[in-house]
């Protein structure tokens, strides 16, 4: 037993006042386990709750990380008493350095209360469908300082939290699943408008993303320059890749307008010229 004790006070490093021992390092390896055990037990019951309960995956992976900061702030305060170092001593020492700091990495911090904000309002939850700057992106991991997303390109992205929370920011996901979405659409002069309306609305109706086929309206919007201009208004819950069922749409108006004799125009201007 004496051996044991003396291997464990064993000093390995000395500075100043402060010594670390062998048993200081086993200290801090012990409270690095349990952190992360606890963190392990902590997600394994949220995300088995959202299974069984069908919580929403966004709430449930804001609140893991509310946690997960907290716990990991209460382990680094443990880890440095550990070593002989005050917490208090040292936050009331390092005040005017702090303030330094603070203004030195003034955005830092605040895309820090940003993803503060992001993860205690829950206005933004992972799997959300965001439009930023004209770009579509889906949200998939919430940090404290940036969100990691995807675009449609499955390009990954990384935003800093102030730009989601300072900026105009889209939300696909916070209406209904579905969303109403609208194609435009021009005939050429002369075309019958009713064969026009019913060959749109039946291209419309043939795709399988079409969410709501009753709630299909087609419109005569316009007496153009060039055209007659229509207006196919939809709803899909295909937001992500809503691009891509519209042009699936097009494809099919096109082959429509061909089989009926339906033209597209192009703009074009007559010249009259007058003989003096």
């Amino acid at each position: 037993m004496k051996t044991i004790t003396s291997y464990l006070e064993l000093e390995l490093l000395s500075v100043g006042d402060y010594k670390i021992r062998v048993y200081t390092l086993l200290y801090i390896l012990l409270i690095f386990l349990i952190t992360k055990l606890t963190l392990w037990l902590i997600k394994k019951t949220l995300f088995r709750k959202h299974k069984y309960n069908k919580l929403d995956i966004g709430n449930t992976y804001a609140l893991y990380q509310i946690i997960k900061y907290v716990v990991w702030i209460l382990a680094i305060g443990l880890l440095l008493e550990a070593i002989g170092i005050k917490v208090t001593v040292l936050i009331a020492g390092s005040a005017a350095l702090l303030v330094g700091v603070g203004l030195g990495l003034q955005q830092t911090f605040n895309d820090i209360i940003s993803g503060v904000i992001l993860l205690s309002e829950r206005s933004i939850k992972v799997d959300d469908i965001l439009e930023i700057d004209g770009d579509i992106v889906r949200i998939q991991e919430i940090g404290l300082r940036t969100s990691k997303c995807s675009n449609r390109d499955e390009i990954s992205i990384i935003i800093p939290n102030s730009l989601i929370t300072t900026n105009k920011v889209i939300n696909w996901s916070h209406q209904s699943k579905q969303t109403r979405f609208k194609i435009n659409v021009g005939v050429a002069y002369g075309s019958d408008v009713d064969l026009v309306l019913k060959v749109l609305e039946e291209s419309a109706l043939e795709h399988p993303d079409i969410s709501d086929k009753e709630s299909v309206n087609v419109r005569f919007i316009e007496f153009n320059n060039s055209s007659l201009d229509f207006q196919i208004l939809f709803f899909s819950e295909n937001v992500f890749r809503i691009e891509k069922v519209k042009s699936d749409i097009r494809i099919i108006i096109n082959k429509k307008f061909i089989e009926n004799n339906i033209n597209i125009p192009f703009p074009q201007m007559d010249v009259h010229i007058k003989n003096q």
